[in-house]
This record gives C-alpha cells, structure tokens and sequence, in this order.
C-alpha cells in the first residue's frame, strides 16, 4: 500500500479555506511565494513538496504546519 497517497488524501479533506490558509502561511514564513501556495487538484503532493523545499522542512512537518493553521 503507498502511504504518502493516503497522506495526499489525508491534505485533501482538511478543513478550512485554503486561500485563508494560503494568507496565513505567507505571514508566518515571508520566504513563501503564491506559487509555492498554488494548490490544483491532483496536485497536492507538488505543492506539499513546494513548500518543504521552500521552508527546508520535510512533508510531515509541512502537514503538521498546515493542520496547526485550521486549530487557530
């Protein structure tokens, strides 16, 4: 089974408004651009990926950024 595509899905169905999210990423890490932020469908894992090289994190703590965002 290929876990990084359950985890793919697992960024799919988190709550919240991705632009918001997007705005609030950029406030808190200067160094993100709204190309590192463009979320396409089926696309996830590009941007996940985008952002990790940006921010010089791997995926899970990218994962761990974004799901702290939507508990604020």
């Amino acid at each position: 089974m290929d876990t990084n595509h359950n985890k793919d899905n697992e960024f799919s169905k988190t709550p919240g408004d991705w632009i918001a999210q997007s705005k609030q990423l950029k406030e808190k890490f200067s160094t993100l651009t709204d190309h590192d932020l463009k979320l396409e469908k089926g696309k996830e894992k590009e941007m996940l990926e985008r952002i990790g090289n940006r921010l010089r994190k791997n995926r899970e703590e990218v994962m761990n950024i974004i799901k702290e965002l939507n508990l604020s």
